[in-house]
């Protein structure tokens, strides 16, 4: 909101006003305001839970530490929430598509945690929601994503292609240029077909239409929106799975965070773009806003969550991380990164699968029950080899920051 006040003062030559113009500054306002209201008004959250004894209840699984945090207060997912809303509400431009798509996500998801931490809390059934009910909204969320994304006529990339490259139906020329580094001639055109970025690979774009041979983008949603609903679903689960230990699933998200704003911010500047030679999406800086409130938020309640921890997000905040992150990273047409840079999400979920999978399999072969991991997921798993809570966080963090490196790196490595 005080984007548009403070364009109002702009245009009556206020001093100072036209700051409010820059990404960058509006930016690091929305890291520093979730960084205030995460740590100052945490704090108040914090004592409220504690007082109305919202407490976590421990399963006893033999895990060292375990017990001594039962009564933890938990559902301290809500200040997560609020750190990322009300600094993107201060300083995003709300009629912006992909802050409107990024503000339904978080509220639906939060949601949908804060009832499963609420009978889990109040209700006092420690299974909480039902699975089928949490994969209902999850799918709900995807759908609402997918058509957004696929049909807004706001939401469109400009590519670069060379100078003799035929324009399709739904392309439309938008400059020349030529390439001084390398001598050529080409030219951006604007499309709002649903291409993606192909890490790794040179000439890394792909269209979800391709694959069922529509080039007039009619059905490419009968594609396209399941796929977002995997993606929603598979990577909201994997942060559920990884907030098992104190600042893990938290300090993990903030990293992913920060190469997640990178990504943003160069798919958002044509400069950057050309030079990198990746899809320019025209009013995606705005998520950069988005973004720097979520990092902010994940930091500032790192403040509480690391070892040991005063506070829990619960589903909360677990769901609503992981889903932010995937609406994110679809929204800015990385979503086939996913499985690098969310790559400790993707062995937490993994490890529960493999371990599960083979229970049952050796189970029938052998009739009893054999297992790969010590626990599942893979934390508990170290945990159980006698690894300190904080020494394991710790190296998971070191991985998530290897793998966001190498994420940035394919900007460049195709």
């Amino acid at each position: 909101m005080l984007y548009y006040l403070f364009d109002y003062l702009d245009k009556l030559n206020f001093p100072g006003a036209g700051l409010f113009d820059f990404i960058s500054f509006r930016a690091a306002l929305a890291m520093l305001s979730s960084l205030i209201i995460s740590i100052l008004f945490g704090k108040k959250i914090i004592n409220k839970l504690r007082n109305q004894q919202i407490g976590e209840t421990v399963r006893d699984l033999g895990l060292a530490g375990q017990i001594e945090k039962s009564g933890t207060p938990t559902m301290g997912g809500i200040i997560i929430l609020a750190a990322i809303f009300i600094p993107t509400i201060l300083f995003a431009k709300l009629h912006n598509i992909y802050v409107i798509t990024m503000l339904i996500a978080t509220v639906w998801l939060g949601m949908i945690g804060f009832l499963d931490d609420y009978i889990k809390v109040f209700k006092k059934n420690k299974d909480g929601l039902k699975g089928r009910f949490k994969i209902i909204g999850q799918i709900g969320v995807g759908l609402i994503v997918g058509s957004i994304l696929y049909f807004s006529d706001d939401v469109t990339v400009h590519k670069r292609v060379s100078s003799d490259y035929k324009l399709g139906k739904e392309e439309t020329f938008v400059s020349h240029k030529h390439h001084q580094n390398q001598g050529e001639n080409y030219k951006w055109i604007k499309t709002d077909d649903m291409t993606t970025t192909i890490p790794f690979f040179k000439g890394n774009e792909f269209n979800y239409n391709w694959l069922i041979g529509d080039s007039n983008k009619s059905y490419g949603w009968l594609l396209f929106i399941p796929v977002v609903i995997f993606i929603v679903i598979a990577v909201s689960n994997g942060a559920n799975m990884t907030d098992g230990l104190d600042g893990l699933a938290t300090g993990s998200s903030a990293i992913i965070g920060l190469a997640l704003a990178i990504f943003a911010y160069v798919s958002s500047n044509v400069t950057f773009a050309d030079y990198l030679n990746v899809m320019y999406i025209p009013l995606a800086e705005e998520l950069v806003i988005f973004i720097a409130a979520f990092v902010g938020a994940c930091i500032g309640f790192l403040w509480y969550n690391s070892y040991p921890a005063q506070v829990f997000m619960g589903d909360t905040g677990s769901l609503a991380l992981g889903g932010i992150i995937a609406v994110f990273a679809i929204s800015i047409r990385k979503e086939l990164l996913i499985p690098v840079l969310c790559g400790i999400f993707l062995i937490e979920n993994l490890s529960v699968i493999i371990q599960v999978g083979y229970f049952k399999l050796s189970k029938r072969r052998f009739g009893e029950g054999r297992r790969i991991f010590l626990m599942a997921p893979l934390h508990h798993h170290y945990q159980k080899k006698g690894m300190h809570e904080a020494k394991i966080v710790s190296r998971f963090w070191i991985v998530a920051v290897l793998l966001a490196v190498i994420s940035i790196v394919t900007l460049k490595l195709r």
